[in-house]
């Protein structure tokens, strides 16, 4: 069954997002956390990284979650409002002067190259997102009196607390009922949660989702399906087998419509070849390859791909079209620094076509 999107004519935005929103700390250049006398600020997070990105394409989108009404929080806001993200539904909340209660979360990284992987670093304790509780926001408004075609969130923000989860499937519940398109990024973290809960979270919360985005790593210790042949390290993915565990997925979960991936073989931290595969209404799709793709900074580049698709299902491109879309945006998210999308809706296009990098002029 194909996805049945709501019509722009009934509704007052595109997009909506949930999760958390950190402030991004980069060692400059490939410098080590450790030894770096200064950093870059950026700001970041996989939910808020798609409504950036699709407002930057003139998207009705906006992003929601729990902020703190200090410069930090403004930070995030100014770096959102920049692009048109107005976070009208934002729930605020007052500074107590130390962050004992409430703060933004920090994200260290450093960028990796040839042999040495990038690194990130979480300093996310007490952030204003993990106490969001229920009620808190309000979803029946939300989708049923101001109208939203697509809903995306994922498994970074149910892991962050109980509450979380909570306010997960209350947003969810919402927005079904409001025949309002549900994605969800599996998105699975160790350092948040274990796979035993994430399952069992998960698959309490699946009924609700359309469209399911996620690597086999994420599938295995998120929603308990193991695809065949794939080591621990998860390395020399077959597609044939991936797909094998999508359509047992679909079976299980016939309200599921689309699964999507990217598809990284690491060559180097300066090297990847990258490409996507897209499931929808019964048929796979196989993005356009990018051999040897030249990578400058490779966080955020499941969120490239998540808001492309996404854009593209919006726009009602031909599947084959939408995952080609998603890769390319994917693709040039990585070759610029920081989480956020800096791509041209021209240029995505262009590399979704295979265009070249020679110089414009």
């Amino acid at each position: 069954m194909a996805l049945d999107i709501l019509s722009e004519s009934e509704t007052e935005l595109d997009l909506l997002t949930l999760g958390e929103c950190m402030v991004r700390l980069n060692a400059p250049g490939h410098e080590r956390i450790e030894y770096s006398p200064h950093f870059e600020a950026y700001v970041g997070g996989g939910e808020y990284n798609v409504a950036y990105a699709l407002s930057r394409f003139g998207m009705r989108s906006d992003w929601t979650a729990k902020l703190v009404d200090n410069p930090l929080g403004r930070y995030i806001k100014h770096h959102a409002n920049g692009v048109g993200l107005p976070l009208d539904e934002v729930a605020w909340v007052d500074y107590d002067g130390v962050g004992t209660e409430n703060r933004i979360g920090l994200h260290f990284t450093e960028v990796g190259k040839g042999i040495r992987p990038s690194v990130s670093m979480y300093d996310r304790g007490h952030n204003a997102t993990a106490h969001l509780k229920p009620g808190e926001i309000d979803w029946k408004r939300i989708f049923g009196e101001r109208g939203v075609r697509w809903f995306h969130l994922g498994g970074i923000f149910t892991a962050l607390s109980d509450s979380c989860i909570e306010v997960a499937r209350e947003a969810m519940e919402a927005a079904h009922e409001a025949g309002t398109i549900v994605s969800y990024d599996l998105n699975f973290r160790s350092k948040l949660w274990t796979s035993e809960k994430a399952i069992d979270v998960t698959t309490d919360l699946v009924p609700y989702m359309d469209v399911v985005i996620g690597n086999e790593e994420d599938f295995q210790k998120v929603l308990g399906f193991e695809v065949e042949g794939v080591g621990e390290g998860y390395q020399d993915l077959e597609t044939e087998s991936y797909k094998k565990m999508v359509n047992k997925v679909v079976d299980t979960y016939p309200n599921v419509k689309a699964v999507a991936t990217t598809l990284r073989e690491v060559i180097s931290a300066d090297e990847n070849n990258w490409s996507a595969l897209l499931y929808h209404d019964g048929d796979f799709y196989h993005s356009i390859e990018f051999e040897r793709l030249q990578i400058e900074d490779r966080v955020g580049g499941g969120d490239g791909f998540c808001s492309g698709l996404v854009y593209g299902l919006l726009n009602d491109f031909e599947p084959q079209e939408a995952v080609n879309f998603g890769a390319a945006h994917g693709a040039l998210v990585q070759t610029t620094r920081g989480d956020n999308s800096k791509a041209t809706l021209d240029e995505v296009h262009e590399a979704a076509e295979g265009g070249s990098a020679r110089i414009k002029r």
